[in-house]
């Protein structure tokens, strides 16, 4: 960033008054360009006993499957931008009364937020959208477990797999973390079944 999008005045990085954080400021009208992480939204879809999987058309992690899931856009809330993706990527139709927060992960060193709402389909109707080369139902002895794009969606197929057994779906918060190893390390953060 070089320039103001206000008043076109140079940028500097620093911290602001105030601040505690190197940010982007214009050093002409002093607005602060606050970079803040991304949220990425999505659903968990099924249908009878199976899950809905995509297989990535784009990178990161092309050819990969995945859960419908992307980046949320202004003026949309967190439901509405899943429901948005899920129609996008598969083709298919979720109803918001359809759906539950499931999963909420934090990726601090990727400044993003995952947030995967569980959802039913009301039929097998769906079809690869652009940025998909395939849609598939899988049972789960039919997840293609080593061939999962993200560890938010092993995670979340996992959790979902393990409640579905007991019959209780509780909301759950993970912080994913990498060790100076370069070890991916997951921490329960938050269950809401927890007494």
């Amino acid at each position: 960033m070089k320039y103001c999008q206000h008043c076109a005045g140079p940028i500097t990085h620093h911290i602001p008054p105030g601040d505690d954080k190197p940010r982007y400021c214009c050093i002409a009208c002093d607005v602060v360009f606050y970079q803040n992480p991304n949220n990425i939204v999505g659903t968990l879809p099924t249908y009878k006993e199976k899950v809905l999987l995509c297989r990535r058309a784009i990178e990161p992690r092309l050819g990969k499957w995945t859960l419908p899931a992307g980046f949320m856009e202004n003026g949309e809330s967190t439901l509405h931008g899943a429901i948005r993706e899920t129609l996008e990527e598969a083709g298919a139709t979720v109803a918001p009364t359809d759906c539950s927060l499931y999963t909420l992960f934090n990726l601090p060193y990727i400044n993003q937020v995952y947030l995967f709402f569980r959802s039913s389909l009301h039929a097998p109707e769906f079809h690869a959208g652009k940025e998909s080369l395939e849609v598939a139902l899988f049972a789960e002895e039919e997840i293609p477990w080593s061939e999962l794009a993200f560890p938010v969606v092993r995670i979340t197929l996992e959790q979902y797999f393990a409640d579905r057994r007991h019959g209780v779906f509780p909301v759950r918060m993970f912080d994913l973390h990498y060790s100076a190893e370069g070890q991916l390390n997951t921490f329960l953060v938050s269950n809401s079944a927890a007494k």
